[in-house]
């Protein structure tokens, strides 16, 4: 009697702790049951079903199935928690090839809970607590050959059920939220498990339609470079993208004790041999990579999925890029970053893009710190090292990525006092971070400041990688009247803008307010600077008189209108053929 009470309990917490699973995993940041769709959630539950056979089937003990399944539930819904409040998107599937940068990132980040998380936390321990004591079923032994055919029929059941998440009519018959764009919205209504499995697919990236690779390599290998002015030389190029640099004020009005980047603010205001405006990024809170790769590439992230890293997924082998082209042109090329070597995979990719020169962390000698990180005066101070000892009579072409400004904001350091502060913001985090703005602005006008006594002709281009996270925004925009969690399409627009500085020290025509996006800044900074632009440069350049930003935010087309990918489709149609080839076919 007690033996089938068990195996009576056992067959019922078979079914029931994977849909206890499901609800606890998505409870540490919503309540499903309230915020997915109800087909999404039957989905759901049916994944969490068929991984509690796989493990079962598997092992042959249903409590250490159920067990394994539980961890794995636990630390994937606390994990996503934790990625969705630093970043602001939920964990995707090529957020596995970022695992070792985000490791090196990891400490920086206030990993408190509340309520909401304490109480999902022991909602798992008594989920533990039940199985542990009260579930006993295992398979008997001598049953490997049926449990072998057991496996490989879950194995391909699984197999189909992706497969089917993954197709239009799925998609469409259980109402399911399919849009990349809004990758936070979409985990909310399908559920984590389902969205992660949707997304699976996009690992690859289709062909354009009517793409050929032979009609793009034509375009793009016919000399359609400009030749360069008699008599000219072409200047130095510095590159500066800092860290979380941004400008708030975009966001709407508040009050500092004082200006928070004035030297910055004094060349947006029209300064001689200047062009300033406002850069359209892909990104908000993180994933710094992704607007280095359309800075560097010309590429725009809005043909890729939602959430991907190109550094991580695409990049890997030999990629056109304007190190490459620079040093076709006889260029010397730098690139700088004072962390880790492996973060975002930069040790790969740099030589991939045609860097010559390559330097992390450890070739900053003698640094100085400011928190936790190499400080922007040292990067300027390394930035002027390399001008002074490179080749005489080459140019250079250098390219930094800062690291002072990294999140989070929220520790208090005996090396840095923050002495900017908002008028009715009292958080120690957004006085913090808009103190390490000013010490970005205060580097960058001493780099200027030395160049203007230089006789070599130099560009000096600066910008920020994308806005801090929702913490520090939602403050700012609270002082406007506004919810950062229900903002408005245009409201939301503003969290993706940045300023970006085209400064030389020889005249150039001068220009202010001409917004723009990541993708069309390196052509824009060879337009500006007289150096000759390449047939994808130039094309770019034509585009942005049609498309003037292009991201993977927003599109606006030339009357200011608002449009997405799909209503520019025959406008930027050609661009994404030759993108495709740049990223998968070239020297192919």
């Amino acid at each position: 009697m007690k033996e089938r009470i068990e195996k009576s309990f056992s067959y019922f917490a078979m079914v029931l702790c994977p849909i206890v699973m499901y609800y606890l995993m998505e409870a540490f940041h919503m309540n499903a049951f309230v915020m997915t769709r109800w087909r999404a959630q039957i989905l759901n539950i049916l994944c969490f079903e068929l991984g509690m056979l796989f493990l079962f089937v598997l092992i042959g003990n249903l409590k250490i199935a159920l067990i394994i399944e539980t961890i794995l539930a636990f630390v994937i819904g606390l994990s996503n928690f934790y990625v969705l409040s630093f970043r602001s998107t939920p964990i995707v599937p090529w957020d596995l090839f970022s695992i070792i940068t985000a490791a090196s990132v990891a400490g920086n980040y206030d990993y408190s809970l509340e309520g909401r998380q304490i109480g999902t936390i022991l909602g798992f321990l008594a989920l533990f607590l039940v199985e542990i004591l009260f579930v006993k079923y295992k398979i008997k032994k001598g049953k490997w050959f049926k449990r072998f055919f057991a496996l490989l029929s879950v194995i391909i059941v699984m197999t189909g059920f992706t497969k089917l998440l993954q197709s239009d009519t799925w998609v469409s018959k259980f109402k399911l939220y399919p849009f990349l764009f809004t990758p936070a919205y979409m985990s909310q209504a399908d559920g984590f498990v389902v969205t992660f499995l949707m997304d699976l697919q996009y690992l690859s990236v289709d062909k354009p339609d009517g793409y050929d690779k032979e009609t793009a390599e034509e375009f793009l290998e016919n000399d359609h470079t400009e030749e360069p002015v008699k008599d000219t030389q072409n200047p130095n190029i510095i590159v500066i993208m800092n860290e979380a640099f941004s400008d708030l004020g975009v966001l709407g009005n508040f009050t500092t004790n004082e200006d928070y980047m004035p030297f910055v603010h004094s060349l947006q205001n029209g300064a001689k041999n200047t062009v300033s405006g406002y850069l359209n990024v892909s990104v908000k809170g993180g994933n710094t990579a992704n607007t280095e790769f359309e800075f560097l590439t010309g590429n725009s992230m809005a043909f890729l999925p939602a959430g991907s890293i190109p550094y991580q997924q695409y990049i890997k082998g030999e990629t056109p890029s304007l190190a490459s082209y620079l040093s076709g042109l006889g260029y010397e090329t730098y690139a700088m970053h004072p962390y880790y070597a492996t973060g975002w995979n930069r040790d790969k990719v740099y030589p991939y893009f045609g860097f010559h020169n390559i330097e992390f962390m450890d070739d900053f000698y003698g640094a100085t710190y400011l928190r936790k990180y190499v400080d922007d005066a040292s990067c300027v101070r390394k930035i002027i090292d390399t001008y002074e000892n490179k080749k005489e009579d080459t140019p250079m072409f250098l390219f930094q990525v800062t690291m002072q400004n990294h999140g989070a904001y929220d520790e208090i350091y005996s090396n840095f006092t923050p002495d900017i502060f908002v008028d009715g913001v009292p958080y120690e985090s957004v006085s913090q971070y808009f103190s390490l703005v000013k010490r970005s602005d205060e580097a960058l006008k001493s780099l200027i400041t030395y160049f203007e006594e230089q006789e070599e002709p130099t560009v000096i281009v600066f910008f920020g990688d994308h806005q801090p996270n929702d913490a520090i925004a939602a403050p700012i925009l609270s002082l406007n009247g506004k919810d950062v969690k229900n903002l408005s399409k245009e409201d939301e627009a503003k969290r993706y803008e940045v300023p970006y500085i085209i400064w030389t020290n020889y005249d150039i025509r001068e220009g202010k307010k001409e917004d723009t996006s990541a993708n069309y800044l390196a052509a824009k900074v060879l337009d500006v600077a007289g150096v000759p632009l390449s047939a994808y440069q130039n094309y770019l350049l034509e585009l942005e008189k049609t498309m003037p930003i292009v991201s993977a935010e927003r599109v606006v087309n030339e009357k200011g209108e608002e449009t997405t990918i799909k209503g520019a489709k025959k406008e930027l149609l050609n661009y994404q053929r030759l993108q495709y080839y740049q990223l998968f076919d070239y020297g192919n």
